[in-house]
């Protein structure tokens, strides 16, 4: 597909501030002037929607590990189709909460599925559309923030799920470092928000410079 805007996605573990970040750098770009897309995965489209009621759901019971990635899958085949390739298309920075990386680390490494068969099913429902950039946040799951009282199937997993869910996305990252940008999730809020600008900067023009950031803000100027 030829594509003219730019693909940003955040990843990390339950609790490390994606929603924080992805917040930061959608005002950040709206402000540039940039047509910005902001998403997440699993459950930005109608169909979606239901998908992630189910997957997510503690009432859904005992779901067999590789029927709850069939479903991841069916999201993201889903959610490219209404919302992330149409936004391309039109040239938009499209910032989406969670991509393939969750799936092969939660239902991949965090439900011991063969990686490598996951990942083939992910990258055919996604038709192997990938991130100009991925944002990984990391941080030792024990000193993720929780703030939700009553949590989700995955965040009910186990700290042993949730220590093998980050050694893949750290593993993910090693092996393709050119498109990762990983930061500690324990730096401040406006320190990561400041990194993350001027990384995606660099994306947003054609020789590779970061036109009109400020590092104490982390803005962009048009």
């Amino acid at each position: 597909m030829s594509r003219r805007g730019v693909f940003v996605v955040f990843e990390g573990g339950d609790g490390v501030g994606k929603s924080t970040q992805v917040e930061r750098l959608c005002t950040t770009l709206e402000t540039a002037g940039r047509a910005v897309v902001r998403t997440f995965e699993p459950g930005d489209s109608v169909l979606g929607a239901r998908i992630r009621q189910l997957v997510l759901d503690p009432e859904t019971g005992d779901l067999a590990p590789r029927a709850e990635a069939l479903l991841y899958a069916a999201d993201k085949a889903q959610h490219l189709h209404a919302v992330v390739r149409p936004a391309l298309r039109r040239g938009a920075v499209v910032v989406c909460d969670r991509y393939v990386d969750s799936m092969l680390a939660y239902q991949g490494a965090g439900r011991v599925l063969a990686e490598a068969e996951v990942e083939q099913v992910a990258r055919w429902a996604t038709e192997d559309l990938r991130p100009d950039l991925t944002v990984l946040l990391d941080v030792d799951p024990r000193h993720a923030v929780h703030t939700k009282v009553a949590k989700d199937r995955l965040e009910a997993a186990g700290e042993t799920f949730h220590e093998r869910a980050r050694a893949s996305f750290l593993a993910l990252a090693a092996r393709e470092p050119a498109t990762y940008l990983v930061l500690d999730a324990r730096r401040t809020i406006d320190d990561l928000a400041a990194a993350i600008a001027a990384r995606v900067s660099t994306l947003l023009t054609d020789d590779g410079t970061a036109p009109g950031l400020s590092e104490v803000s982390g803005r962009l100027t048009p």
